[in-house]
């Protein structure tokens, strides 16, 4: 007798803390909060530029913005552009922005040889010089990228080679233009240090992450959605990171070739309280919702105490301030999709718009990955996906160019 099978047991916790701790002695992003970040800083306060000009995709810009976005109120005067799209508009748009001969790029692409960086990189050469005066590289080490930097001796980092692109935001690839504008990395090593000692030591994030991966497991053919309703603008950046990390990671065909996947979605409340709301409470459940809140945004503006005409009604809301309209705004939410009580939801709240809170929130995210991959049974680190998009593309090019 012959048999097959297309399923997979869904291990133990047990087994998968095993599996991470295992993980952790090979894939580089777990230890990223324990690094040696001297050299960064060091550099950092070598740099006299006001334009600070990032120029990558993906990992190599996401965590940064996400990051930058939320503590940007607290950082020096100097500015940070991300270059990151082949939009001409988009390009234009931005290099206006820029004083070309007060910028420093940093030009990122862990291979090297990524298609839109390298792109965007040739345009800035044709504009302005490039040297080492003007221009910092961040690859991997040996790459065609890193053999550029050195044989025109500009200034280099390696991206470690055992650290994926989405992965990356607590490597040099995020800590470097944070430090130079201002922001405090130590201070972002502590926040992910707490996360990773709470749960390899089996404490509160241990209970937290397993709890919630498991059930992202369980009921992955149910709730396939999952889908993140920040309340706060500055929380913009961190929803575009999440939908890379939660998708590229977790899109994948298992051990047993079966495919896997978990779609993300990332909301702004309130302002998507009046378009994708409606979607949730009433469309199909299919939806996970985690709700993330920010207990103390620093600024107590108030509504003033003023009666306008035809509008009297709306005085009740006079003197609130709006730190506490935007959270009663997001409790409302959370009420009613509470009161449903047919749609899987979660609230994270966030203490204080700073670099450790921040830190905390994107590395329990990036272990969540790790963990809901591990359940899975996937390879959470490569992106076969992709790959042949990029070899199509530069096929496209080469005959267009009749190479």
């Amino acid at each position: 007798m012959q048999y097959s099978k297309n399923f997979y047991q869904i291990k133990s916790n047990e087994d998968i803390f095993e599996k991470i701790k295992e993980e952790s002695q090979t894939i580089g992003y777990y230890n990223l909060p324990f690094q040696d970040i001297k050299d960064i800083k060091e550099y950092a306060k070598t740099v006299t530029q006001k334009d600070i000009v990032v120029v990558g995709i993906g990992g190599s810009s996401l965590g940064t913005y996400a990051i930058h976005k939320f503590v940007r109120h607290n950082t020096n005067e100097k500015k940070i552009h991300c270059l990151e799209s082949t939009d001409p508009l988009d390009i234009m748009t931005k290099i206006k922005k820029i004083d070309l001969d007060n910028a420093l790029f940093i030009i990122i692409s862990k291979s090297g040889t990524t298609i839109e960086t390298i792109s965007i990189f040739k345009y800035l050469h044709s504009l302005v010089t490039m040297n080492n005066a003007n221009c910092v590289i961040i690859t991997e080490n040996n790459s065609k990228l890193d053999k550029y930097a050195k044989e025109y001796k500009i200034k280099q980092f390696d991206i470690p080679k055992n650290v994926g692109g989405r992965f990356s935001v607590f490597s040099v690839v995020g800590l470097l233009p944070l430090a130079i504008v201002g922001v405090d990395i130590d201070n972002i090593q502590n926040g992910c240090k707490m996360i990773y000692n709470s749960f390899f030591k089996k404490e509160k994030y241990y209970d937290l992450l397993m709890e919630k991966a498991r059930f992202f497991v369980e009921n992955k053919n149910r709730f396939n959605i999952n889908v993140v309703f920040s309340y706060s603008s500055l929380l913009e950046g961190f929803n575009k990171w999440y939908i890379q990390l939660w998708g590229e990671s977790l899109g994948k065909v298992n051990i047993n070739g079966t495919k896997q996947g978990l779609t993300p979605i990332g909301l702004l409340g309130p302002v998507d309280q009046h378009s994708f709301l409606q979607l949730i409470v009433e469309g199909s459940r299919d939806k996970t919702v985690t709700f993330i809140k920010v207990d103390d945004f620093e600024y107590d503006i108030k509504i003033p105490d003023i009666s306008l005409k035809h509008l009297e009604e709306l005085d009740y809301l006079n003197n609130l301030e709006f730190n506490e309209l935007i959270n009663h705004q997001a409790d409302a939410t959370i009420k009613t999709v509470q009161n449903l009580k047919d749609i899987p939801n979660d609230i994270v709240t966030i203490d204080k718009i700073d670099e450790y809170n921040i830190a905390k929130l994107m590395f329990s995210y990036e272990l969540l990955t790790s963990i809901v991959g591990a359940f899975v049974q996937i390879n959470t680190y490569d992106q076969p996906g992709v790959e042949d998009g990029k070899i199509i593309l530069k096929q496209i090019i080469k005959e267009k160019n009749g190479i």
